[in-house]
């Protein structure tokens, strides 16, 4: 499911969009502890954001720690596929009737994440 970059035009990453929950000063710092060293601060849009290129190891670690994030903190968290950013040097998906499908189908849905339908 995930080849080098530059493969061909079907090619995708995995973009992984964060919204902290209000909380109060200490359980916000907690918060954001644990958002900075898996995402970046998206200024205008006002969430964290990050993308992956495999569910390998450290794929699968990210997203343990975002839902863990999420059971502590109540952030929300959405994937979706997306284009392979310019400059992008790791591993991508390939785009087919799987994953990347499903992703699409349910983002516009709006089902949290954990509430994908798989059938």
């Amino acid at each position: 499911m995930t080849s080098l970059p530059n493969s061909p035009d079907q090619a995708w990453v995995l973009k992984v969009t964060i919204w902290a929950a209000p909380a109060a000063d200490p359980q916000w710092k907690a918060q954001l502890n644990r958002l900075r060293p898996l995402a970046s601060f998206d200024d205008t849009t006002k969430t964290w954001q990050t993308r992956l290129g495999a569910l390998d190891l450290e794929g699968l670690n990210v997203l343990q720690a975002l839902f863990d994030a999420a059971s502590a903190h109540g952030t929300r968290v959405r994937l979706e596929p997306a284009a392979v950013p310019e400059g992008w040097d790791d591993l991508v998906f390939t785009r087919g009737p799987d994953v990347a499908a499903l992703l699409e189908a349910q983002a516009d849905q709006g089902r949290p994440l954990g509430q994908l339908l798989l059938g």
